[in-house]
């Protein structure tokens, strides 16, 4: 069992999108988050996947039956089963989460968080998304939080970027202002 981290997670998740139609990948991104979540809950289930201690035959049939049962393509199928036999199929959360990354670029979309203290409006809504996508020059999904400690105003995060708008926020920054004189 190798770990699986940046660049070859990566490279693994260009080989992905490389052998599935853009149309099916949230579909069968959601269907391989299942087989992670199986991973992560059941250790014999894992160590059948991962383990070399089992043949590649039995671990091919393992991942037949799961396809099958998933109703997952067959390259889909034969993914999942050379990333078994590379032994790198302990990876497969950080390879997800590299496929979700490329997908919303090959897309040109970005997703973000809105937390405010109180729900918002929807032309409040709105407004938000109009200026992300003039910010990103991209389409914007966004999930919305709330957090009464935000007293009021709103927390925005996109991709790497944080903007904090909050009156929380902003008595941090005076704080802070204050204190270096």
């Amino acid at each position: 069992m190798r770990k699986v981290r940046g660049a070859k997670a990566k490279k693994y998740a260009k080989q992905f999108l490389n052998l599935v139609s853009l149309d099916q990948v949230p579909e069968i991104v959601d269907k391989l988050n299942l087989v992670a979540t199986l991973m992560k809950k059941d250790k014999n289930f894992r160590n059948m996947l991962a383990s070399p201690s089992f043949h590649d035959e039995e671990r091919s049939n393992v991942i037949g039956y799961l396809c099958e049962k998933l109703s997952l393509s067959e390259e889909v199928k034969k993914f999942l089963t050379f990333l078994s036999k590379t032994g790198v199929l302990i990876g497969l959360n950080e390879i997800i989460r590299y496929i979700n990354t490329l997908y919303m670029e090959l897309k040109k979309k970005v997703k973000g968080i809105v937390i405010s203290a109180v729900e918002l409006p929807e032309s409040y809504k709105q407004k938000i998304i109009e200026s992300l996508k003039a910010v990103t020059d991209r389409e914007v999904e966004l999930q919305y939080e709330i957090d009464p400690s935000l007293i009021g105003g709103v927390r925005i995060k996109v991709g790497s970027t944080m903007y904090d708008l909050s009156i929380k926020g902003q008595l941090g920054l005076l704080r802070d202002k204050l204190i270096k004189g």
